[in-house]
């Protein structure tokens, strides 16, 4: 058989997660510290799990509406006004995924055409370019640096505008870096979607795990709710990654097209995840509150220590990563994390995973306890002794 004829030549091209790969290096390993995976260390709050087997219990096990659960789509509508003053019909205007992850292939394939543009802020999350690509789109990428605080300035975005771009990505607080954008920051970015009649996707599953400031939903902007899809789900805030459950809102137009595709590939997400995620927006502020007190004491921690080592470390504001700079050592990112892994037992992710201009940084998950990133930190320190 020729795989290579008979495998789409897109997928093909489509390289596999650099996250991923360290993850399966690890496997099997002795005596190794993550500091890798962004994911939570809590196990989902007891109530929520609870609320998830009392359906079960009651016979819950079929499908909902391809939007999902009504009374969820409710409490979402509820939450957005709350947080962000933002109103959502939940009967048309906020659709229940599986995950944020599948929102995003949904707006992606809904709105990109073959050839479109979407300009990509960078360092950032690794699916974004994937999907972008498999969605027939071109991705322009759009580079921040630490001497900005890793935020997108309004230059750099008008620069990279061309007659082809449609859709522009937000994702902040940001994954890797932890960066946060103010109400001027995006008012400013606002002014050049508006001029450019461009669409954003904004992705704020760490908007609840922002610890300095105030978190601003894009959408919330003057003019920016009919130009914008806000995508949130639980697996940040409320320890809730392996349930797989997200949701986006938008103008009924675009969920309506992003119901189609659901409706025919996912159909709806499961129900028992859509009651615990239900039951987390309805009484899980107090776990969630929790949570967020123990990760912005690990983030002082382990900022304090990346900098003591030399490793020079801007102050993330938001999210559960560090980015600090390891440039200072004369090493690529790759090879910092290998040697790291292999020397030292610790598990970091090489910043050019998340981009090209991530080259010369690592990503550091301050989602682990404070024994285990207090460990981490000397094994670091001792490794980076050798290097400067």
């Amino acid at each position: 058989m020729n795989w290579e004829q008979i495998i789409s030549p897109r997928i093909q091209d489509v390289p596999p997660s650099g996250i991923r790969k360290f993850f399966d290096m690890v496997s099997g390993v002795d005596d190794v510290i993550s500091l890798g995976v962004g994911e939570p260390d809590f196990v989902t709050p007891w109530h929520i799990n609870e609320a998830s087997i009392y359906s079960l219990e009651q016979g819950s096990t079929m499908y909902t509406s391809n939007y999902g659960l009504l009374s969820l789509r409710e409490e979402i509508a509820k939450f957005l006004y709350s947080k962000h003053e933002l109103t959502y019909n939940p009967e048309n205007e906020v659709l229940v995924t599986v995950g944020v992850s599948e929102a995003l292939d949904l707006a992606l394939r809904a709105l990109l055409s073959e050839g479109d543009e979407l300009l990509l802020p960078e360092p950032c999350y690794v699916s974004y370019e994937p999907s972008t690509v498999l969605a027939g789109g071109k991705v322009v990428r759009v580079k921040t640096s630490a001497q900005d605080n890793f935020k997108l300035r309004a230059d750099d975005l008008k620069k990279a505008i061309t007659d082809r771009s449609k859709v522009l990505v937000l994702c902040y607080p940001n994954n890797p870096t932890g960066a946060t954008m103010d109400r001027e920051d995006l008012l400013e970015i606002s002014q050049i979607v508006e001029e450019n009649d461009l669409i954003v996707l904004s992705d704020e599953i760490y908007g609840q795990l922002t610890y300095e400031g105030e978190y601003v939903s894009f959408a919330s902007l003057p003019g920016m709710r009919k130009r914008t899809i806000v995508f949130n789900g639980f697996s940040k805030a409320y320890a809730m990654t392996g349930w797989r459950i997200g949701y986006a809102a938008a103008p009924k137009p675009i969920i309506n097209a992003m119901m189609k595709i659901h409706q025919y590939t996912m159909l709806c997400a499961p129900i028992m995840s859509q009651k615990a995620a239900l039951e987390a927006l309805v009484n899980g502020d107090r776990e969630r509150k929790k949570m967020f007190k123990a990760y912005n004491q690990r983030r002082r921690v382990i900022v304090q220590g990346l900098n003591d080592m030399g490793l020079d470390c801007f102050e993330p504001k938001g999210a559960f990563y560090a980015f600090p700079s390891i440039k200072k050592t004369g090493l690529s990112s790759e090879e910092f994390a290998q040697r790291l892994l292999e020397e030292a037992g610790v598990v970091v992710i090489p910043g050019n995973v998340f981009g090209e201009s991530g080259e010369g940084f690592i990503r550091c998950s301050y989602a682990s306890s404070l024994e285990n990133i207090t460990e981490a930190l000397a094994r670091m320190k001792s490794f980076v002794k050798k290097l400067v």
